[in-house]
């Protein structure tokens, strides 16, 4: 795992859930660039999960190898998965959707370190 990376998701996500929270707080629906957002963010988690991927192939492979892989695949399928959810719900819930989210993955991506290097606490 690249330890930038990981820095810039939990901060971008963050980041969109304080500015999700903004429009749930002014009673506003999801708009196109909070599905913007959410796809920059998704990008990134899949750039950590590719290189995540070319790591664990080469002599680097996490302590967990089996609870890396569900925590990988389960944090690169929760912004899309958000992103419907938060287009299906038209009232101001559908950004709470995404900013509850979003305050899950920078947790998850600790936790993605954790069984990396279980040295790390």
């Amino acid at each position: 795992m690249v330890e930038g990376l990981t820095t810039t998701i939990q901060l971008a996500s963050l980041a969109m859930a304080a500015w999700c929270l903004v429009s749930v707080l002014r009673n506003q629906p999801m708009v196109v660039p909070h599905l913007v957002g959410i796809g920059l963010l998704w990008l990134l988690l899949l750039g950590q999960g590719v290189v995540s991927a070319v790591q664990a192939t080469n002599d680097t492979r996490p302590a967990e190898t089996a609870v890396f892989v569900s925590y990988l695949a389960t944090v690169i399928l929760i912004p899309p998965a958000c992103a419907v959810w938060g287009l299906a719900e038209r009232s101001r819930w559908g950004p709470a959707v995404i900013a509850f989210a979003c305050l899950i993955l920078p947790v998850m991506m600790v936790r993605l370190e954790q069984t990396w290097d279980p040295t790390i606490v």
